[in-house]
């Protein structure tokens, strides 16, 4: 779908007027006051994402209207009402929607309508053959009648880039998607800038990463480690922000093999890493002036003969040894070879990790919130605030040693699991005993955040793009200003 901004409203085939709550009135229209009171009988008052839908005759041809809520004029509702315009729209027959702005709107309120316009109409119909008419896609355009915003929708299509591109990955069933294709996937990021390397199976045996190789080795698959560097300083920042991404592009469970109703999901259990992916395209394509790698860390989870046994120690590329409990606790195993290759190689002060590691959390908080846990009280309301601000929302959750000594082994360094409860937590410090002195850290579980299954604000049901425009965010807040 193309987005345009055009200060002269086009000739289009629907009117789009973008009204605050309470001020359902002045349509300029031939029609207005009909209009106003049809809105008023159906109970539109424009808040945020609510809409009215009617057909009036203008300028000698019957157009159709619809008026959207933006409510009290705050970002997220500009984004909700372009979000709903498309929802409304994207199959109902309309190809070319011109959005107004009757009681006039900044060049920023635009861009956001246009980015939840945007976000909004991505779908995945890519292993669709048969479809009803009325099922496909109508919409091609939107033009936002503005004189202002043309700019700023620069940088918010970059932003709306990158969760297309986390949700493409996110939403690929794991015989397309899998570690070495992911890599593939990734190759065209180059040609904006992204430097990429990649590590093969005997790279990673070689560097001694035998928790990553230990979750990997029951596949047919086999796994890959990824790193994409952007820097947009020119060589001016020193050390670059770190985000690593975990990357099972299938999780069976191994051989503490998951019940299989609902398996079919563990295709999202990359959601980490894609939201990885999608940060680095988003921040290369609006050039962004901050150095940061991302490190994604792609292995398939599968139970064969060979596979990794319950009971297993395998040793991690620290040096510390881990008592495997339970094969499906594995994203763990792979991010701590992830982490301790990244300190190595890049020395970085600061280090973010996604990982959609717990089930515990989505106990915890459901579909509204992502768990962030922090050694640094700074980063974490960074973070926490970054997401505020991006749509993308986190609940911070506690570290201690009271936790950490839950998961001490009596024949290893430490083991894979803890006890029954407190599991998002226990999962977290295992992450946290791989991290170096002087590092500032953040883990984020974002398991229950991937994944739709019922449309949200500015998503269709299925890949949310969760985690983009909030690592995009951050660095835009944090080493851009």
């Amino acid at each position: 779908m193309e987005i345009a901004f055009n200060p002269v409203r086009p000739d289009a085939d629907t009117l789009v007027f973008a009204l605050p709550k309470g001020s359902v009135d002045a349509l300029p229209v031939a029609a207005a006051a009909t209009l106003a009171a049809g809105a008023a009988a159906n109970r539109f008052a424009g808040d945020a994402g609510t809409s009215f839908e009617s057909f009036v005759e203008e300028g000698g041809k019957v157009v159709r209207v619809l008026l959207i809520g933006t409510g009290s004029g705050g970002e997220s509702d500009y984004e909700r009402a372009g979000a709903a315009l498309t929802a409304k729209l994207l199959t109902s027959g309309a190809a070319h929607a011109a959005v107004e702005f009757p009681g006039g709107a900044s060049g920023e309120d635009a861009a956001r309508l246009a980015l939840g316009a945007l976000l909004r109409g991505w779908r995945i119909d890519t292993y669709r053959t048969r479809q009803p008419e009325k099922a496909k896609p109508t919409l091609a355009k939107i033009t936002i009648v503005s004189a202002d915003g043309a700019d700023l929708w620069e940088r918010q299509s970059a932003v709306a880039g990158g969760v297309a591109f986390t949700r493409e990955l996110v939403s690929e069933p794991a015989n397309i998607l899998y570690p070495e294709s992911f890599v593939e996937r990734c190759r065209p990021l180059e040609e904006l800038g992204i430097r990429i390397t990649v590590l093969d199976k005997a790279a990673m045996a070689e560097l001694g990463m035998g928790a990553l190789l230990g979750v990997a080795q029951g596949s047919a698959r086999e796994p890959r480690l990824i790193a994409m560097e952007w820097d947009g300083t020119g060589g001016a920042q020193d050390k670059p922000v770190v985000f690593v991404g975990k990357g099972v592009t299938f999780d069976t469970g191994g051989i503490s093999l998951k019940p299989g109703p609902g398996m079919e999901d563990m295709k999202w259990d990359m959601g980490g890493a894609g939201a990885v992916a999608g940060a680095m395209k988003a921040l290369a394509l609006r050039k962004a002036k901050a150095r940061v790698v991302g490190i994604c860390g792609l292995v398939e989870n599968m139970p064969d003969g060979n596979a990794q046994r319950p009971g297993d120690i395998v040793t991690s590329m620290s040096g510390q040894t881990i008592e495997v409990l339970n094969t499906d606790a594995e994203g763990r195993l792979v991010l701590c070879d992830a982490i301790t290759w990244a300190q190595k190689t890049y020395a970085p002060e600061i280090i973010v990790d996604l990982a959609t590691l717990t089930g515990a959390m989505i106990v915890s908080l459901g579909n509204e919130y992502a768990g962030i846990f922090s050694n640094d009280d700074g980063l974490a309301d960074d973070l926490i605030a970054a997401g505020k601000a991006a749509g993308d929302p986190l609940w911070r959750f506690p570290l201690s040693d009271a936790y950490n000594k839950l998961i001490d082994s009596p024949i290893a360094d430490m083991k894979n699991i803890g006890p029954r409860f407190a599991g998002s937590i226990t999962a977290a410090q295992f992450i946290k005993r791989f991290v170096d002195d002087g590092v500032k850290w953040a883990h984020l579980d974002i398991a229950g955040m991937v994944w739709a299954d019922k449309p949200g604000a500015t998503w269709d049901k299925g890949a949310t793009g969760y985690g983009v425009r909030l690592l995009d965010r951050f660095i835009a807040d944090k080493f851009e200003v």
